[in-house]
């Protein structure tokens, strides 16, 4: 299949939670669900903006990037309140619906960490082939993230420090901290 014949098709980008799961409260989620400028495992390469247009547009209509189970389209178990690019990838933030009998299954996967993965699902607008054979996904129509058991892309995680750009100026801090102790002693 041709770079022009995978538009018309919903593609699915796994990705892994890392550093363990963030679960905040009884149901609160949150980490990156797509990482900018990692290759995942079949070699594609998500860009920076790839998904502003979408959001965009969702945001103007009134929809939200759902969450599912599994990529099950029957099976929403939460919902997505934040979805946003930053300067890392794509932040999601949302809530698992405990009161769904899928939720609340995928909710004690998650904290047992049985459940190490979030996946996206898609149609590609626009991409281009990089001089090393990559696709790169320039623009991507997003239409949910779920949780799943295989992931595509180690770099993108729900976990400890997947904050956002806080975690940059938590960062930022931390060298600030330090330069200014090697300069006192």
């Amino acid at each position: 299949m041709g770079y022009a014949e995978s538009a018309l098709a919903l593609e699915r980008k796994f990705c892994r939670f890392e550093d363990g799961i963030d679960v905040s409260g009884d149901c609160e989620i949150s980490g990156y669900a797509s990482v900018f400028g990692a290759s995942d495992q079949s070699g594609d390469v998500v860009q920076k903006g790839a998904y502003e247009r979408s959001l965009k547009a969702m945001a103007q209509d009134g929809r939200r990037v759902k969450m599912l189970w599994q990529h099950d389209p029957a099976k929403p178990i939460g919902v997505w309140q934040v979805v946003r690019e930053d300067t890392k990838g794509l932040f999601v933030k949302g809530r698992i619906l405990a009161d769904v009998q899928a939720g609340s299954e995928a909710l004690s996967l998650v904290k047992a960490g049985a459940i190490e993965g979030l996946s996206i699902g898609y149609r590609t607008v626009r991409s281009e082939k990089s001089s090393k054979g990559n696709r790169l996904l320039c623009e991507l129509d997003l239409w949910e993230v779920s949780l799943v058991t295989f992931p595509m892309l180690p770099e993108a995680r729900i976990g400890a420090g997947a904050k956002g750009d806080e975690t940059l100026a938590e960062e930022l801090v931390t060298a600030l901290a330090a330069a200014k102790a090697r300069l006192s002693g």
